[in-house]
C-alpha cells in the first residue's frame, strides 16, 4: 500500500499533475516509465524525488521541466494547462519561468563564469546593457564575484557547480530543478552547494525540486517524493524518513 500525506501548501499551486502517463515503446513492448501519476506542487515547496534507478523519477522530472510531453493525462503550470503547447511555447516558459541545474555542470569551456552566466540572458534577447546587473546579481549570490573572469579549467568542483547555480537563477525563474546535484562533488563541496540552493530558496522564494540517490540529501527536504515503477510510493512531509 502506498504511504502518503497530503502536504501543507507554501502558496498556491505552481505544479499539478493530473492522471499522468509517459509511455515509451522498447522493442515490442509498451513501458510506463511514469504511470498514472497525480502530483500537486505548491508555490515554495522544497522538494526532494528520490527512487531505484529505472523507477521514472528522471522521467517525471523531464514532464515536470517540460522538457517531453506526457503520453496522457493533463498538467497544469502556475495555473495554465500547458499539455497541448507548441515546442516553442513550451521553451518560452522554460526559458522565462525554469532554473536547471544538473550533475554534469555543462559549462562552455572557452567562456568565462561571467559569460556562461550571462548566456541564458543572451538568448532571451535580454540587451546588453540590462544584463550586467543581474549577472552581478547571480555572482554575488553564490559567492563568485571575485571569479567572474576564470573559465571552468580554473575552477573547482564546487564552484564549477554554483557557476552552474548562477546562470539557472539569472533569469531569477520561479521554479529550480536539481538532478543529483552533488553527484560529482566532494562531500564539502556539496554541503556547500546544498546550502547555497536552500539559501537561495528562502530568499528568493523559490520552488526547488531535487532529484536525487543520496537519502541524506534527500531527506534536508521538507517534502520527500518516492517513485518506484513509475508511481508515487511514498510523499511524506516533515522529518519522515525517505528510503531508498
Amino acid at each position: 500500500m502506498h504511504e502518503r500525506h497530503d502536504p501543507q501548501p507554501a502558496g498556491s499551486s505552481m505544479i499539478e499533475l493530473h492522471n499522468v502517463t509517459k509511455t515509451f515503446v522498447v522493442g515490442d513492448q509498451r513501458v510506463n516509465a511514469v504511470d498514472g501519476v497525480d502530483l500537486t506542487i505548491a508555490k515554495g515547496e522544497y522538494i526532494s524525488i528520490m527512487g531505484p534507478s529505472g523507477s521514472g523519477k528522471s522521467t517525471l522530472l523531464n514532464l515536470i521541466a517540460l522538457l517531453d510531453r506526457p503520453t496522457s493525462g493533463v498538467y497544469r503550470f502556475d495555473g495554465s494547462d500547458v499539455t497541448g503547447l507548441s515546442d516553442d511555447e513550451l521553451a518560452a516558459i522554460r526559458r522565462l519561468s525554469v532554473g536547471f541545474i544538473f550533475q554534469a555542470f555543462h559549462l562552455i569551456p572557452r567562456l568565462s563564469a561571467r559569460l556562461n552566466v550571462e548566456l541564458p540572458l543572451m538568448l532571451a534577447g535580454i540587451a546588453p546593457g540590462a544584463r550586467s546587473n543581474k549577472v552581478d546579481r547571480a555572482l554575488a549570490a553564490t559567492g563568485l564575484s571575485d571569479r567572474a573572469q576564470h573559465r571552468p579549467r580554473e575552477l573547482s568542483g564546487g564552484q564549477r557547480q554554483r557557476v552552474a547555480i548562477a546562470r539557472a537563477i539569472v533569469m531569477r525563474p520561479a521554479l529550480i530543478l536539481a538532478d543529483e546535484p552533488t553527484g560529482n562533488l566532494d562531500t564539502g563541496s556539496g554541503n556547500q552547494v546544498v546550502e547555497l540552493l536552500e539559501s537561495l530558496r528562502m530568499e528568493e522564494g523559490v520552488t526547488l525540486i531535487v532529484v536525487t540517490h543520496n537519502p541524506d540529501l534527500g531527506r534536508r527536504a521538507e517534502r520527500q517524493i518516492r517513485i518506484v515503477d513509475g508511481q508515487i510510493a511514498k510523499d511524506v512531509v516533515g522529518g519522515c524518513d525517505a528510503r531508498v
